[in-house]
């Protein structure tokens, strides 16, 4: 939140506040009977205006700031592409360093060495019928 804007927020919660304390203390006067009743009650009206101003002041602040300084926060697309694009560029610069390091002897995720260690064998149990699937086991043949 930009510096004008926090000042006026800062001070709409003030007022407010201080409007809050002037309507309690008008209400407990006013059940308690005391002369100080009918003076809280007019202050805390008054109180009312001024807390409705602030806050109007809040709103009108932002958006003069909004509409002279632009919108600070959101970046825009162009800057989200470049930041993407050096992103890119970094992660493919660590990755070209880490294969120049250990010289390519790193396996990748997915890859598996074709007949080396890892690699599915067919064994007994897996051959069966063409088109079968590898997890068919093979069954003894039915007696006649």
């Amino acid at each position: 939140m930009p510096d004008a804007v926090r000042t006026a927020a800062v001070r709409a919660v003030i007022i407010a506040a201080v409007t809050l304390i002037q309507a309690m203390i008008a209400f407990l006067s006013t059940l308690a009977g005391s002369w100080l009743a009918f003076p809280m009650v007019l202050s805390s009206v008054a109180s009312t205006v001024v807390a409705t101003w602030g806050v109007l002041d809040v709103w009108v602040t932002r958006q003069v700031w909004n509409q002279r300084n632009g919108v600070v926060s959101v970046p825009s697309s162009t800057a989200r592409q470049l930041r993407r694009e050096r992103r890119r560029a970094r992660r493919a610069a660590r990755a070209a360093a880490r294969g120049a390091d250990q010289g390519g002897a790193r396996i990748r995720r997915g890859a598996r060495p074709e007949g080396g260690a890892g690699a599915p064998e067919a064994g007994p149990q897996e051959a069966g019928p063409a088109g079968a699937g590898a997890a068919t086991p093979l069954r003894a043949p039915a007696s006649v």
